[in-house]
Formats: structure tokens, C-alpha cells, sequence
């Protein structure tokens, strides 16, 4: 979420302190519950060394609210379990 700048001096006089979502490096797992299950689907884990490159080859979380988009992830986890990691 972005505030503008009345919203934020509100913030800050009620004592908040504004954090800023960072997107993860090139060579970083994304955070979050979505990324470690597909991870442990694909027969890895944060620490594999293609992990990374999976997570950014992978559609993005909103993507993956729609069924279809669900559907053609799985026969690609499936096929990585069958693979060691790279």
C-alpha cells in the first residue's frame, strides 16, 4: 500500500514507523508461505541452489489465483521432483 505524504506525518505522530517492501535480489528465495510449498512440491527447499531461479520462473502469487494458471504449475513441480536440483 503507498500513503501519501498527510497520511504519513499522521502516521509518524502517532508513532509508526513506515517500512518499505523490498523485492528480493536476483540470487534470494521471495518470502512467504506460497513460495516454501512450491519449493517442497518441486523437491526443494530454500537452500537448493536453483531455488531462486524457480521462484522468479514461477507465475507471481496473484497469478496463482486463477485455476488455470494452478493447473500448468503442477506438471512442471512435478517434473523438477523427478530432477535433482541444478
Amino acid at each position: 500500500m503507498s500513503w501519501d505524504n498527510v497520511q504519513r506525518q499522521a502516521l509518524e505522530a502517532m508513532g509508526y514507523v513506515l517500512l518499505r517492501q523490498v523485492e528480493p535480489a536476483a540470487g534470494e528465495v521471495p518470502e512467504g508461505a506460497l513460495y516454501e510449498a512450491l519449493l517442497r512440491a518441486a523437491g526443494r527447499d530454500r537452500s537448493s541452489p536453483d531455488a531462486a531461479a524457480l521462484c522468479r520462473s514461477w507465475p507471481s502469487p496473484a497469478e496463482l489465483r486463477d485455476p488455470a494458471a494452478k493447473r500448468a504449475l503442477w506438471p512442471q513441480l512435478r517434473a523438477l521432483r523427478r530432477r535433482p536440483p541444478a
